[in-house]
């Protein structure tokens, strides 16, 4: 298999907790770059380190393995331990340290279990901390200065212990006011608002994060005619690549959400993610696609699919190995863990955990 083979365009969810022959079998034969692991994912600890070290040996090129572990509610592997704090409870306590070991804390947990990349920090400014847009309790911030400051020591600390970063959701999901998983939002900000905030928190970031997630909002400041940010070229190549100079690795959100799926069929919906400028497509929840996925990716102008290319490649040079498993070691991370949430939450307030404790919700924010 050659590093120029499509599916290393591809980032796929996978169906359960152990791969089945039929599964294995699709990802020999499509080798996805990219792998992404939710709860559903998630039954031990022995189990998930298993289930990574399978998808790495099935991998003929070494694989992007990422997941959603920023803290609070979108902490995937609170099903098998202690749940960290999420970014409001750390910005609400505004302790820089305590931000730091959050992130030394996850970089350790995550390269345990086998995984490379991060998809965090959230660079979004709470505009609303009580808005229904699927951000409440994940922003470092309710300013510019405050996520740049927070959440930057986040992003720092997880990557000083070997595992990539991802801001996200460019170029800023903050004034949504419905949520992508269900329909497309209309973001209705000027370009010199966004300037002001959203986009004033990526440009501090376009050097020190390794990937940006592309979000499902229509901004008619860049698109007067409605299509999505993931999907806009406008907002992924004029204005991240080329005006932002952002040169690290660059992905959609979830291409199985509502936002995307009640505007757009599959194949379009790739095409249209690859001229804007994406390097990764993310299929998570219909993996059996991935075989059209994969056919699509093929008929593609040559020139898109090589400048894709050439951006994982680089991506995964940077990917470090996993460490070596035991469980005594997680137990240790664990222990972290609850440390860290005693300090930011005091005893009490730790001991309550999100309502969502011990729940794969069906639906999974990103």
């Amino acid at each position: 298999m050659k590093s120029d083979s499509p599916g290393q365009l591809i980032m796929t969810g996978v169906p359960g907790v152990e791969l089945d022959a039929e599964t294995a079998a699709l990802f020999r034969r499509v080798q996805p770059g990219a792998f992404i692991l939710f709860g559903r994912n998630i039954k031990s600890a022995i189990q998930l380190r298993k289930l990574i070290d399978d998808l790495r040996d099935l991998s003929e090129i070494e694989p992007i393995i990422t997941i959603d572990q920023e803290g609070g509610r979108v902490s995937r592997l609170r099903l098998i331990g202690n749940e960290p704090p999420n970014a409001q409870q750390l910005r609400d306590r505004d302790d820089l340290e305590l931000v730091r070991r959050h992130g030394e804390i996850t970089g350790r947990l995550l390269r345990l279990f086998g995984f490379n990349l991060d998809l965090c920090p959230v660079l979004d400014i709470s505009f609303d901390d009580e808005a229904d847009n699927s951000l409440r309790g994940r922003c470092y911030g309710k300013s510019v200065e405050q996520v740049v400051r927070l959440g930057g020591a986040f992003n720092e600390a997880l990557r000083a212990e070997g595992i990539l970063s991802c801001g996200k959701h460019f170029p800023g999901y903050s004034a949504a006011t419905v949520d992508a998983h269900h329909d497309l939002p209309k973001i209705e900000r000027t370009r010199a608002q966004l300037d002001q905030e959203e986009l004033a928190v990526f440009r501090c970031f376009t050097s020190t994060v390794d990937s940006m997630m592309i979000c499902h909002g229509w901004y008619p400041s860049f698109n007067p005619i409605k299509k999505p940010a993931s999907l806009s070229k406008e907002i992924v190549t004029d204005l991240l690549r080329e005006e932002f100079r952002f040169d690290g690795l660059i992905m959609t959100d979830d291409l199985d959400m509502g936002a995307i799926l009640n505007e757009y069929g599959l194949e379009e919906t790739i095409r249209l993610a690859i001229e804007a400028g994406n390097d990764l497509t993310m299929i998570c929840h219909r993996v059996d696609s991935i075989d059209e996925v994969h056919r699509t990716l093929g008929k593609l102008p040559r020139a898109q699919i090589q400048r894709a290319l050439e951006s994982v490649a680089r991506t995964k040079a940077k990917l470090a190995a996993p460490h070596v498993f035991s469980e005594s070691a997680f137990k240790k991370i664990d222990d972290s863990i609850w440390d860290l949430r005693v300090a930011v939450l005091g005893e009490e307030e730790a001991a309550k955990r999100s309502p969502e404790d011990g729940k794969r919700s069906p639906v999974e924010m990103y």
